[in-house]
């Protein structure tokens, strides 16, 4: 029996300059009591969960964030990950994969990288990208760790502003790159249909 296409998952996060600042952030960060619904949670499994074995690791610090910690513990679940898996990064969690895959090449070649709004560099509004998430001058890399490279991004995402995608693009003139008129800004959707489309024809051109 065939096994089923891993799709791993990299989430997002935050990075601070100092303690004080982040210190700071859990005093005055807004409080919900409201379930978090995204797209990448129960819409995912419920869309893509019987044909694919979606994989979250849980990042370390993910408020307050050291690239070195994820790199580790990113490392931990390469073993487990079989050829032709998918890789998803969202925000900090697209950075991570733009870095890390750039700089190192994977044991098994990966189906397709799926990079989501992820920042290029420190220009991003009212957050400091801080704590080794910089990446190389070099991305070439990346395309060549997996088949299929997309990077999506939204025209209304104030966070990592639409001009993230253009730099992107100079370094990756290969790449699929998407820019959607509207993801309610920073991706804060429950439902991507767009990408579970991909993903299935990525799947099934493998």
């Amino acid at each position: 029996m065939k096994k089923k296409t891993q799709i791993l998952i990299i989430h997002g996060g935050m990075t601070f300059k100092n303690e004080k600042d982040y210190l700071h952030f859990l005093k005055n960060r807004e409080i919900s009591l409201k379930k978090k619904v995204s797209w990448a949670g129960d819409y995912l499994d419920k869309e893509l969960g019987r044909g694919l074995e979606i994989i979250r690791p849980r990042m370390p610090l993910q408020d307050n964030a050291k690239y070195r910690d994820w790199k580790i513990h990113f490392e931990r679940h390469l073993p487990h990950l079989r050829s032709n898996a998918i890789l998803v990064g969202s925000s900090l969690g697209g950075i991570f994969l733009a870095r890390y895959l750039s700089e190192n090449k994977l044991p098994k070649k990966a189906l397709s990288i799926y990079l989501i709004c992820p920042p290029f560099d420190n220009s991003v509004k009212g957050e400091d990208l801080v704590g080794g998430f910089t990446l190389k001058s070099d991305l070439s890399l990346l395309k060549k760790n997996s088949k299929n490279l997309h990077l999506l991004f939204s025209k209304d995402d104030e966070t990592v502003p639409v001009s993230h995608a253009k730099k992107y693009r100079g370094k990756l003139k290969d790449a699929h790159i998407v820019v959607y008129k509207s993801k309610n800004g920073h991706f804060k959707i429950s439902t991507f249909p767009e990408i579970i489309k991909m993903i299935k024809e990525d799947v099934k051109g493998s």
